[in-house]
Order: C-alpha cells, then sequence, then structure tokens
C-alpha cells in the first residue's frame, strides 16, 4: 500500500482551479483595532488587534440589548412591560456628556421603548433603568453581563457597567464584539429591525440614529452600534446586506466622527469588492479518481458529500489548490458516500482546510477475480475441512 498525493489539475476540476503565483491583498486601516467578517462562511477578511482588550464605549451596549432580546424570546419579558426609573437613572441622563433618551424621575417606561432608545439614542440613562430592573442594581447586571459573555463564547470580554462608561476593568476585543453582533443576527430576527429605526421621540425630543449608516443608501448597512469615549476614541460595529451577502465590521481607535464612518464605508466597499466565495464543488461533483484493484472498475470517482467553497481576495484565487490524499489502490467493493481519503484545499494567508473525499458511486468486486483467488487459496492450502 502506498499514500497517494494527487493535484486535481484534470478536466473536472479545471472550472475552479488554476495556479500561478499572487500575494494576498493586504488592507491598511487608520483604526486603532478592526476586524471585518464575512457572516456566512464565518470567514475572518481582516484582522488588527482584533482579539486585544479595548474600550468598547457604547458598542458594549449591545450585550444589554442582547439580555433585553433574549428574555423577550423565552417569555419572561414581553415589550409592553414598564421598568421604573430611579433617581439614579435619571440622574445618569442629565450628565452632559453622556448620550441619553431623556427618562423622567419616577416614570415608567415600557421595554420597547427602552430598547430603542438604547439602540436608536444610545441611551445611557435607559441602560441603568434595565439593569437595575434585571440585575437590581448596575453591579449586579454587570455579573449577568458577564455570565451571559461565557454562554455565547466571548472570550476577551469584561463588563463593569451597562452602558460602556470608561473603566479599566470594562472591556471586549474586535473578535468578541463581532462575535456577539453575528449571535444577535442568528438569534433573534424578529428583534432585529430595532437597529434600522431611523429616529425617535421621547420626552417631546426627537433624535436621529446614531448610526447614521443605516439611513445611507448602498451601504446596506441595517445595524449595529456606534460608540465614542476619550479612552476608546471613535468605534462602531457595523452589519451590510449586499445582494443576500452580509458582512460585520468593527473599527476602534479613530479621531473623529467623520473619520469613523468614512473609513466604515471604505472598508466595506473593500470587503464586497475583494473578496469572493469560490465554489470549489458541489455536492456529488466529480473531482478526480482513486485507483482501486479487485473491482469491475481499476479506479473510483471521486466527490465531496457537502458543497464546498472557500472566501478569497480576488487576487489569491490563482493560487488556489485542492489535493486528494488517500491510502491506495484500495481493494473492492466501494460502496457509493465511502470515505476513501481526505481533499485538502491550500489558498495563500489562510490555514489548510480539510474535508473527508468519498466515493461517487459504487464499484463492486470482480467475481471472476475473486474466483481465481479462492483457487489459488485452495492450490495453496487445500480444501478447508467442514
Amino acid at each position: 500500500m502506498f499514500s497517494a498525493r494527487s493535484t486535481l489539475f484534470g478536466a473536472a476540476a479545471a472550472a475552479v482551479l488554476a495556479v500561478t503565483s499572487a500575494a494576498q491583498a493586504e488592507i491598511l486601516t487608520t483604526a486603532k483595532e478592526a476586524l471585518l467578517y464575512d457572516y456566512d462562511s464565518g470567514e475572518v477578511l481582516f484582522c488588527k488587534s482584533c482579539d486585544e482588550q479595548m474600550p468598547p464605549s457604547s458598542m458594549s451596549k449591545l450585550m444589554t440589548v442582547e439580555l433585553l432580546f433574549q428574555r423577550l424570546k423565552d417569555g419572561r419579558l414581553k415589550p409592553t412591560d414598564t421598568f421604573h426609573v430611579s433617581e439614579t437613572a435619571w440622574r445618569q441622563g442629565q450628565k452632559d456628556n453622556e448620550s441619553k433618551m431623556w427618562v423622567a424621575i419616577n416614570s415608567d417606561v415600557p421595554v420597547d421603548d427602552l430598547l430603542k432608545g438604547i439602540i436608536v439614542q444610545s441611551g445611557g440613562d435607559a441602560c441603568i433603568v434595565v439593569a437595575e430592573a434585571l440585575g437590581g442594581s448596575e453591579m449586579g447586571f454587570a455579573d449577568q453581563m458577564n455570565a451571559r459573555a461565557k454562554e455565547i463564547g466571548l472570550m476577551h470580554s469584561h463588563f463593569t457597567n451597562s452602558s460602556g462608561l470608561p473603566d479599566p476593568q470594562h472591556y471586549m476585543s474586535s473578535t468578541d464584539l463581532v462575535k456577539l453582533a453575528a449571535h444577535v443576527i442568528h438569534d433573534y430576527p424578529e428583534y432585529y429591525s430595532y437597529f434600522k429605526i431611523p429616529d425617535f421621540t421621547w420626552s417631546n425630543i426627537r433624535q436621529p440614529n446614531r448610526n447614521t449608516l443605516v439611513t445611507e443608501e448602498n451601504t446596506g448597512v441595517d445595524g449595529l452600534k456606534t460608540g465614542h469615549t476619550e479612552a476608546g476614541g471613535y468605534g462602531i460595529l457595523a452589519s451590510s446586506l449586499r445582494n443576500g451577502r452580509r458582512l460585520i465590521l468593527v473599527i476602534n481607535g479613530l479621531k473623529s466622527e467623520r473619520e469613523r464612518i468614512n473609513e466604515a464605508r471604505r472598508l466595506l466597499d473593500v470587503g464586497y469588492r475583494e473578496f469572493r466565495d469560490y465554489k470549489i464543488a458541489d455536492k456529488g461533483k466529480v473531482l478526480g479518481d482513486a485507483q482501486i484493484w479487485g473491482g469491475t472498475k481499476n479506479s473510483v470517482p471521486v466527490t465531496v458529500k457537502d458543497p464546498l467553497t472557500v472566501m478569497l481576495p480576488v487576487e489569491s484565487r490563482r493560487d488556489l489548490k485542492v489535493t486528494l490524499k488517500y491510502d491506495g489502490p484500495m481493494k473492492a467493493p466501494i460502496a457509493a458516500g465511502q470515505q476513501i481519503g481526505t481533499l485538502t484545499v491550500t489558498a495563500p494567508g489562510k490555514p489548510d482546510r480539510t474535508v473527508p473525499a468519498v466515493a461517487a458511486e459504487a464499484v463492486p468486486s470482480n467475481s471472476f477475480l475473486d474466483k481465481m483467488m479462492t483457487g489459488l487459496q485452495t492450490l495453496v492450502f487445500g480444501r478447508e475441512k467442514v
């Protein structure tokens, strides 16, 4: 037996494979931290300091929103339920440097309106109303946020408050922000429309959505959250849907609101223009042949059980390789769908991706050869006694 390694350059693979030399596209950004993510493929298209702890500012309000969405979905809350506004929450709304919903002291505000106040107006006062209602206090709610973060799988996050106010122990990473956004989009589609509300009026004060990209044409942005503090700079967590393809972007550490919006537009455009999902094979498409012996045929066609695609910069497509590896030749019979080896996709700047290679059809054993082998065994060893 030997290890058969075959790079698929035949007619079956010619439509999706080409082999030359090209460098992977490089993206530069003025953001201190950044991550661009393709939602459907799960591919990170670009990362800059994306696992480093950073002040998330108001972008961490998405965690407060998630805890509300969770309770709405499982029935613990209804949109019409009301939360009481304490003096503590009201005083938060009196600070000049904090975004606010303008909740009134000792009033009772429906959950539906609190969500709009947090998502559209980035109301820190609304966040405290929620924190006190669900956790008893900011500290109690922060404990809930941290516990929930672990359940979701956030590895580089810690919360001390509900609104993202500066605190050395309140931090997230770009990776965690994108992971949280993807979770919200996937798990709460019935509530995601809150993020695209263009404006909201409360206490006779109309405020536009602070994520101004949701009202701009051609960006495809339909959420999620902006943020700004002196410590963190200007940041945005944005999700965009164009022609059925969703990208999620986070950038932080920018110097102005204008720079934040312009850089978000540019990086999203780069993601849609310069990266594409290349199909390696459809389910059942023959990619090559594996050698066998003792069968009615000397080879069996190879395929994959599920469609195989890879996300790549357009320029890197020319370096894409697909390699079939199997121990062979193998002995027949071979059943259709039987794993006979592995298929490895190699592309510049990406870890290899390996999937099972399976037989595209059955190959029965050769009955004549079977009889000949039985006769040879009888000749050498004698007839088996029964």
